[in-house]
């Protein structure tokens, strides 16, 4: 079987997530697993992605993390669940974005994270190693999703 066949086709569809918040083991277990054990990390290269690489991964993890000591991380990261929505159009759901984060927020990365993966991105990679698989600009670029 090739590596193709096994892989399960989303349907990404403008202003539709394409999966819902709570998918985590249902979608994709490793996402739901690396968010919820590693979620600084997990939310550094979203943000990255996000900010097309003028933020790095380790600089929006650390971020986070800074945020967390004095109670506010969740706001930082809701701010790039904000900016994820409206580079792709997508509805405030199942609440507004602070709620998600505050109680929700390996749920709400990992669902960002396969966001972003459904939409032809890999967060692994950065957002240079986007550009060097062969996207030369990135689909929300190519739509005119700027920031």
């Amino acid at each position: 079987m090739s590596e193709q066949e096994g892989k399960i086709e989303k349907v990404v569809t403008e202003a539709q997530w394409t999966t819902g918040l709570y998918d985590c083991f249902s979608e994709d277990i490793s996402t739901c697993c690396f968010t919820w054990f590693c979620p600084c990390v997990a939310f550094g290269r979203i943000a990255e992605i996000l900010d097309k690489g003028e933020t790095s991964q380790g600089l929006a993890g650390l971020m986070v993390v800074a945020m967390s000591h004095i109670g506010c991380g969740w706001y930082y990261a809701s701010l790039y669940r904000a900016k994820l929505r409206h580079q792709y159009s997508l509805p405030e759901e199942p609440c507004a974005d602070g709620p998600i984060h505050f109680f929700c927020c390996a749920c709400a990365l990992s669902q960002e994270h396969r966001e972003l993966k459904h939409r032809g991105l890999d967060p692994s990679l950065g957002w240079q190693g986007n550009i060097n698989k062969g996207l030369s600009t990135p689909p929300f670029v190519a739509s005119g999703m700027d920031r």
